[in-house]
């Protein structure tokens, strides 16, 4: 009975591919987004202040660093939790494919939140005179919450893997 158990509860990671594959879904819908931001600003942006277009581009930005965040969490994750990924050798392998553990993934995930959250505190700054002080703070604070919560995930992981060694 254990060990019918067990087989049970190691086959049921495979219930987490069709999630990673539906991440792929996500990608898809943001460079549909992406893509309409560029059709938007390209007929306009003779007319565009600079501060317009700059906001525009953060906003790219924002949608390629989420891309990459999961693109990350999609294959890593994979293989981590459910199979290893049979890349052939001729095939563009992606130089981190395999090297990342789900400590090494939780800190790059938490870099990631960080740089997302950096462009949209740019954004935020760079339109002042439309946003209330109050909300400005509130990002601010969000912020600086997620910094700290990164560098802590951080530390940890680094004292707990000295520890290992």
């Amino acid at each position: 009975m254990e060990r019918l158990i067990e087989k049970l509860m190691y086959a049921s990671r495979w219930i987490m591919a069709p999630i990673y594959l539906g991440l792929s879904l996500v990608l898809l819908a943001l460079g549909i987004k992406f893509f309409q931001e560029i059709f938007h600003i390209l007929p306009n942006v003779l007319q565009m202040k600079e501060v317009d277009l700059v906001l525009v581009t953060l906003s790219l930005i924002d949608i390629t660093l989420v891309g990459g965040l999961i693109i990350m969490v999609m294959f890593s994750g994979y293989e981590n939790f459910v199979s290893q990924l049979d890349v052939d050798e001729d095939d563009d392998k992606l130089g981190w494919l395999g090297k990342l553990d789900a400590g090494s993934l939780k800190n790059k995930v938490a870099a990631s939140i960080v740089a997302i959250s950096s462009i949209h505190l740019l954004k935020v700054f760079m339109n002042t005179e439309n946003i209330a002080n109050e909300k400005i703070l509130w990002y601010l604070l969000i912020h600086i919450t997620f910094v700290l919560s990164a560098f802590a995930m951080g530390y940890l992981d680094k004292l707990t893997r000295g520890k290992d060694k």
